[in-house]
């Protein structure tokens, strides 16, 4: 039997909050979750990390202790997702959420297990919470999750369409990558995802692809392989 195509896909919290910039934009979500079920339907395994940045973007003031902010911002990742997941199911897929730490009877505890079984089912599974730990964004959470599920590959679906030399809102005459390695993008301090999260993927081995998240399509077709934007290599 052939291994289904399972992906990780990322997407920001301020991508889902639309032109609104806070909370949720629910056509937005709609149609990314119509982009998901098309891929769903045909096979592909689908997870989720969501950042929290609709909500919380890290510490707002030095009265906030930083583990305590980095809480706040974990607790929008899970806002994020059972919204978003409540959104897929009224779309026709079914859904699990998990999280590294207790919330009652909201989520599901992460166990590899249970969420590999999860994907295998046919359902979108989404990683809510981060790490669960202080200090890492959700680019390391996606990473990991990646790792740990055993995904083809990291799917970042971001507001520019690739990665670039520098950055295309500041020089016209920026170059576009159509592929380079994540070593050359800490090298070239390219900032594509955290150095935590790169090095992860580095010695791990897995492949991430960005592209943007407001091109027609561009999420059904990065979850089935074609990439319009940057191929990035470990």
């Amino acid at each position: 039997m052939d291994k289904k195509r399972r992906v990780m896909l990322k997407l920001s919290g301020e991508a889902l909050a639309g032109e609104k910039k806070t909370g949720f934009d629910e056509a937005v979500v709609k149609t990314v979750a119509g982009q998901v079920k098309a891929s769903v339907d045909s096979g592909v395994q689908v997870g989720i990390v969501i950042g929290g940045g609709n909500f919380w973007r890290g510490r707002s003031s030095n009265a906030i202790d930083r583990p305590k902010a980095d809480q706040i911002g974990m607790l929008a990742t899970v806002m994020n997702c059972i919204y978003v997941s409540e959104i897929f199911r009224s779309e026709g897929m079914e859904t699990e959420i998990f999280t590294p730490f207790q919330c009652s009877t909201f989520t599901k505890m992460f166990s590899k297990d249970d969420a590999v079984q999860a994907l295998n089912a046919g359902k979108v599974v989404f990683f809510a919470g981060g790490t669960g730990h202080p200090y890492f964004s959700t680019d390391t959470g996606v990473v990991l999750r990646a790792i740990e599920m055993e995904a083809d590959v990291i799917l970042l679906a971001k507001a520019i369409d690739g990665v670039y030399d520098s950055d295309p809102a500041k020089n016209p005459d920026a170059k576009k990558y159509d592929e380079i390695s994540i070593q050359e993008v800490v090298d070239k301090r390219l900032a594509v995802i955290d150095l935590t999260a790169s090095i992860m993927c580095m010695e791990n081995h897995m492949p991430l692809a960005v592209f943007g998240l407001n091109e027609e399509g561009s999420i059904s077709n990065a979850l089935n392989g074609v990439i319009n934007g940057t191929i990035v290599t470990a």
